[in-house]
């Protein structure tokens, strides 16, 4: 069965994804670094990994299988969760594709070694509610073929 797991810590999307989950009864594992409020539910559960870098990444992708979901902007982590066959999806409501996963770790580091250089200065652009919208379009569009491909839609 389809699960979802969310890479926690700074994710804006919980709420959207556990009502997402809700109407088609999946379950929801959030990964954090620290312990956070859940809503009350036997679908949805809290796994919380030790304080070293990237515990929240390596449980999330000894985890996730074929077809399952993974929320996270970390790229590094969408790729090794591509490897394993589960579809990922950025807060934003960009899927992570293995035919954009190159191009988009690519155009991470050039940005990360501008900065570096001074280059260039600030982050992502910040979250707005379009993002969210967008986001909820791609969750229930993914959701669906996932379903449908293994005919339990």
């Amino acid at each position: 069965m389809l699960k979802i797991y969310i890479d926690a810590d700074a994710c804006p999307v919980k709420d959207e994804v556990f009502r997402v989950a809700q109407r088609y009864e999946m379950d929801v594992t959030l990964v954090s670094n620290t312990w956070m409020n859940t809503p009350k539910s036997n679908r949805i559960r809290l796994e919380v990994v030790d304080g070293k870098f990237d515990a929240a990444d390596d449980w999330i992708v000894d985890h996730a299988q074929t077809d399952d979901m993974v929320i996270t902007a970390d790229i590094p982590l969408a790729s090794r969760c591509l490897e394993n066959g589960a579809r990922v999806l950025g807060p934003k409501g960009r899927e992570f594709t293995k035919d954009n996963i190159g191009d988009t770790l690519a155009t991470r580091e050039i940005m990360s070694h501008l900065r570096n250089l001074g280059t260039m200065s600030g982050g992502p652009a910040p979250f707005q509610k379009k993002d969210r919208s967008r986001f909820l379009q791609s969750l229930d569009r993914i959701i669906q073929a996932i379903l449908k491909k293994n005919n339990t839609l």
